[in-house]
């Protein structure tokens, strides 16, 4: 690979810097409600199966 100073860096860095689009408002709004959507879901799904171990556990200890 050929070595390249700063000056070719930094051009560089600007030239790959154009290239970048940024979502849009809605998009950045649709995409974060439906983290949370997903968030709410896992957390529903791993409180279930652990309440559903615990029992087992108890059940088998006791």
């Amino acid at each position: 690979m050929a070595k390249s100073g700063p000056a070719k860096f930094a051009q560089e860095v600007r030239q790959e810097a154009k290239k970048i689009t940024w979502p849009t408002r809605k998009e950045t709004f649709v995409s974060t409600g439906m983290v949370f959507v997903m968030v709410f879901f896992a957390a529903i799904f791993f409180f279930l199966v652990d309440q559903i171990l615990s029992t087992a556990v108890k059940a088998i200890f006791n």
